[in-house]
């Protein structure tokens, strides 16, 4: 089975002949794990929020193409290749900001081409297996740098703000934000968390504070909007956050209402911190008016958890992201370590460094 080391929780788990996915949508109140035998369960887990961060997303895709190609070890290359950019199509499409989704199908892809070319295509199965095992693997390792390059930019006491989930359950394990959030904690150096609840759909609420009460993290729950009263009141002293898309100049999209975290953290002299692997940077985005926005139902905002809170017929917008200029984010924390405008050159050379 790949997963994340024995100290470390993952939401992912290949478990012979299927993936195991634990659906987030059943969190706090249950844990309860999805087995994807296809391409297609995992494209409906993504599309519903049963799998959900970018770095997970593109991890459960992986394992996705694995699942596309069990059986097709003797069929023709032509057949192969259809049958995968069929899979490929049906998983790019589930969710369009996510950088990291079409980051891994790429990588996938490159795999396939490689042991068609070898003429190995009898063992594509086993060899895409083996990707989508290093991927997941990687990725937690990845996820321990990020936290240690963060945790560097705490002081003894500090409180920190998050927005949505960026944890192990939007991983492969152990987190981005979150992470770093982590090992400040378990360096000494972090009091207390602020947790936003995150609307719609609560990840903030239901998932991250899920995750700090598993880690013994102090942690209090706010509303979105008591941002603003925390920092005025000097209660905050960090923010963090997490990334679906990193453009080539620094703008990043992330959850809806991570702009305003930014704005206000301008306001009050906070650093303002996103904390992403290279993976999430994508060098073909200029800048974050080039980021497709993804835009969910509106009954996520008219409804919560199956009841109707909006009086009937409420028209509602349901952006699931927002992007946040370059000029307000103090720093990206990545693997390679912590990144600082100018954006479009650290990035780059940072991209260059990890080939």
């Amino acid at each position: 089975m790949a997963q994340a080391p024995e100290s470390d929780f993952s939401p992912l788990a290949w478990r012979g002949d299927h993936l195991g996915l634990l659906d987030q949508t059943r969190l706090p109140r249950e844990e309860a794990w999805l087995s994807c035998t296809a391409p297609e369960d995992v494209a409906d887990a993504i599309r519903r929020l049963a799998v959900r961060g970018a770095p997970a997303i593109g991890v459960a895709a992986a394992y996705a193409l694995v699942l596309a190609m069990a059986g097709a070890g003797g069929e023709p290359p032509a057949v192969q290749r259809d049958r995968f950019e069929a899979a490929a199509a049906l998983l790019a499409a589930t969710r369009p900001t996510a950088v990291n989704l079409r980051w891994a199908l790429e990588r996938g892809r490159r795999v396939l081409e490689e042991t068609l070319a070898a003429g190995r295509g009898d063992e594509l199965p086993a060899a895409l297996l083996a990707w989508a095992r290093g991927l997941h693997e990687r990725d937690v390792a990845t996820n321990r740098r990020i936290g240690a390059h963060g945790a560097e930019l705490f002081a003894r006491g500090d409180r920190v703000l998050t927005h949505c989930n960026t944890g192990a359950l939007a991983t492969a394990g152990y987190g981005t934000a979150l992470g770093v959030i982590r090992s400040a904690w378990e360096s000494g150096r972090l009091a207390e968390v602020w947790v936003d609840e995150t609307r719609p759909l609560l990840q903030g609420a239901r998932l991250t504070a899920w995750e700090l009460r598993k880690l013994g993290i102090p942690h209090r729950l706010v509303t979105d909007s008591s941002a603003g009263s925390l920092l005025t009141r000097d209660l905050v002293d960090r923010i963090v956050v997490g990334a679906d898309r990193i453009a080539a100049n620094g703008d990043t999209a992330n959850k809806i209402g991570t702009y305003v975290l930014a704005v206000l953290a301008a306001r009050h002299g906070v650093p303002f911190y996103v904390a992403a692997p290279l993976s999430t940077v994508d060098p073909a985005t200029a800048t974050g008016a080039e980021i497709p926005i993804e835009e969910r139902a509106a009954d996520e905002v008219t409804d919560v958890f199956g009841t109707r809170i909006a009086p009937a017929e409420t028209a509602a917008a349901n952006p699931a992201f927002d992007v946040t200029p370059a000029e307000l984010i103090t720093a990206i924390v990545t693997e390679a370590g912590v990144l600082r405008a100018p954006y479009r050159e650290s990035l780059a050379a940072a991209l260059a460094g990890a080939g």
